[in-house]
């Protein structure tokens, strides 16, 4: 059977954002050191024309949680909104499936707050991959993250705030991480504060991005 048979009704037109979900959710999984209970690319559907990454939840009759992960179609050689948006919507995934395995309940800015950090660990061990990861290469991938950003969103609108607190505590937590690992080469480290960071619920991420 021909791969495109294979893809009949999940969107053969999403290949490239099947390929690049799965090394995100990798990459993930051997951050946090989780087990995989499903793959994303299951999950994949393509957003309407406009329409930016997002995962749709419902809870069946049976108690089952039924997932849809929809991502826009990435168009030539992909920028960093398009990949940014392909690292949220798995991220987003990856949580909320750890959450339901251990029977814990999550907030929409407790996934924007993990997203928003996940960012910057999946890009940077990209950068890694192609060399030193180093304060200045960390600084400049901050500053494209969190500090050249627009928001969609009014700063008044519910989503606008909660997008503008995940965004500002992600940017504190990473300059943190900056400071006290990267600067310093202690990777192994950094690798148990972002564990930690990934399994604390809302109010906790908040105070690691206070501790900054």
């Amino acid at each position: 059977m021909s791969d495109a048979r294979k893809l009949e009704g999940n969107g053969v037109e999403l290949v490239r954002e099947r390929a690049l979900a799965g090394r995100v959710q990798e990459a993930l999984e051997r951050v946090y050191q989780l087990d995989r209970i499903a793959d994303v690319g299951d999950y994949l559907k393509e957003a309407e024309a406009g329409e930016r990454e997002a995962l749709l939840l419902h809870e069946a009759d049976d108690g089952a949680l039924e997932m849809t992960l929809r991502l826009p179609p990435l168009e030539g050689e992909a920028g960093l909104d398009a990949l940014c948006q392909i690292i949220e919507g798995v991220s987003h995934f990856v949580y909320v499936v750890e959450r339901a395995r251990r029977q814990r309940g999550t907030t929409q800015l407790e996934m924007e707050l993990q997203a928003e950090v996940d960012k910057w660990v999946v890009l940077a061990a990209s950068v890694a991959l192609r060399g030193p990861l180093d304060m200045d290469t960390s600084a400049d991938l901050r500053s494209r993250l969190y500090e050249s950003v627009s928001f969609e969103h009014d700063e008044t609108s519910e989503r606008g705030e909660r997008y503008r607190v995940a965004n500002e505590t992600a940017h504190r937590f990473v300059r943190r991480l900056e400071r006290d690992y990267v600067g310093r080469a202690r990777f192994g480290e950094m690798r148990v504060e972002l564990r930690r960071f990934f399994h604390v619920g809302q109010e906790g991420k908040l105070r690691l991005g206070r501790v900054a």
